[in-house]
């Protein structure tokens, strides 16, 4: 089995208030701000890989295959009235 190749990385001017800040997030998963900095990395370019879908396609993606009966109108255009309480 053949290792992924790594590399070294310099990171030069880090505001100190985000280098504390991943002290802390470090020190709250018990491991070193130099793996914290990794793992925040690898997700960065994972969600590249896999961009965000809208809330209504995940909605949609949720009830998909359960057989409505009736189709759900779209509520494009419509103005949202705030609630009457007189």
């Amino acid at each position: 089995m053949s290792e992924t190749p790594v590399t070294k990385l310099t990171v030069r001017n880090v505001p100190v208030a985000v280098k504390r800040k991943l002290k802390q997030r470090a020190a709250r998963h018990g491991c070193s701000m130099e793996e914290i900095v990794r793992d925040i990395l690898a997700d960065a370019v994972k969600a590249e890989d896999n961009p965000r879908k809208g809330l209504g396609t995940q909605i949609a993606e949720c009830f998909r295959g359960i057989e409505l009966e009736d189709d759900i109108p779209e509520l494009r255009g419509f103005t949202i009235e705030p609630p009457r309480f007189d």
